[in-house]
């Protein structure tokens, strides 16, 4: 892409769809501002679930959030005010689809229909898998043979011949609703997940990983999950690092890796919010020598899949000693990192994640309008001008 310098003009807008509390509209706005651009406008989520849809101008840029950590959005989604339930994803899923097919115009930095993709993890599985990307075996890739139950996890694990399997919410997030099942030799099951069973049966999200190894309570929550739709993948053991089960999450924005943090847990479940912790990247990059640009150059190829979205987070899992490593997930909404600055060999040398896309989206769009402002310099960054060489 050429870096030829973008028109200035102050009618120049970026909208931002999300919830206008979060902060993650409030680090976006404010890198909008530091870059040079007028305080976006925020459209709610909540009003567009209850107006069905939003109209937006030419030559507005359109970013959406994540619809998360909002009670009043997520009961519009879900149809349920418990904002803790992990029940009522595939309901989510459809409601926020429709919710985003009713967004018009603007210059968008989200492709709705990749969007149902990213939020099928089945889906997801076989796009990838198509494209030849490295991925963990999957029996439900592409969603052609729903898991009905815990009797259909139990007996796809020994037709695949998988003693250990991740059992993933097909549309969930945030580590929601997923298992991580290991049956042992002598026949016993173990359940590491975050779901917490209600006196009720009713499921809910907890801070805190436990481990449930009745089979009778594992089933009683997998069948509970079943009608909003399971992913089951082969459960890839993970590096370690200082004696933590270790992967990583590498934001790859406008085709290119930028990012990078590492996710280390004493759990198999190395979310950050689960009490993970980052781990040391650098000592990462030491180990895995050669194969780092490999590592990066796997989450492109998975980013390529989604041509139609600027941004988006790719959990990559390393094993054998971080020689090798297979895409787990590709999200939408994976650029939440606080205080992480770009790879220092990238375009986003030096800057966050927000400040990056910025940049990538002026010049996604430089030609399509010329209403946009001049291209922010970013402190620190790699290229000839000084710039970002997208």
């Amino acid at each position: 892409m050429s870096d030829a310098p973008v028109s200035a003009s102050a009618t120049h807008r970026w909208v931002i769809v999300g919830n206008g509390e979060n902060r993650r509209v409030r680090m976006f706005a404010e890198a909008a501002r530091a870059a040079g651009s007028a305080t976006p406008r925020v459209v709610e989520w909540r009003d567009v679930l209850r107006d069905g849809g939003h109209d937006f101008a030419p030559d507005e840029i359109v970013r959406l959030d994540s619809p998360g950590e909002n009670p009043e959005v997520d009961e519009l989604l879900r149809g349920m005010a418990e904002p803790t339930r992990v029940e009522g994803s595939a309901r989510w899923y459809a409601r926020f689809l429709d919710a985003v097919r009713s967004l018009r115009g603007g210059l968008r930095l989200d492709d709705p229909a990749e969007l149902a993709v990213l939020f099928d993890k089945r889906l997801c599985h076989a796009r990838l898998a198509a494209a030849q990307v490295p991925v963990p075996f999957s029996p439900t890739s592409g969603a052609t043979a729903p898991v009905r139950g815990w009797s259909d996890v139990r007996s796809r694990m020994c037709d695949a011949e998988m003693p250990r399997v991740f059992v993933k919410l097909a549309h969930g997030s945030s580590a929601s609703g997923v298992l991580a099942v290991e049956s042992t030799r002598a026949g016993r099951l173990r359940a590491t997940t975050s779901v917490e069973v209600a006196p009720d049966g009713r499921l809910y999200n907890s801070l805190r990983i436990r481990s449930y190894t009745d089979e009778r309570e594992i089933a009683a929550i997998v069948d509970r999950l079943a009608p909003d739709g399971l992913h089951l993948e082969r459960w890839i053991p993970k590096a370690s690092q200082r004696g933590r089960s270790a992967d990583l999450r590498i934001l790859v924005v406008a085709g290119r890796a930028t990012h990078a943090v590492v996710r280390t847990s004493r759990a198999p479940l190395t979310n950050l919010h689960l009490g993970g912790a980052r781990g040391d990247l650098a000592a990462v990059r030491a180990v895995a020598g050669d194969r780092w640009a490999d590592a990066l150059s796997i989450c492109e190829r998975a980013a390529a899949c989604f041509p139609g979205t600027l941004c988006v987070g790719v959990d990559l899992l390393p094993a054998i000693g971080w020689r090798k490593f297979v895409v787990g997930e590709v999200n939408a909404f994976g650029d939440l990192l606080p205080r992480l600055t770009g790879l220092p060999e990238g375009p986003a040398a030096g800057v966050d994640t927000y400040t990056a896309q910025i940049s990538a989206a002026l010049r996604r769009y430089r030609t399509a309008s010329q209403h946009l402002p001049p291209e922010p310099v970013l402190a620190g960054a790699s290229g000839a001008n000084g710039g970002a060489p997208w």
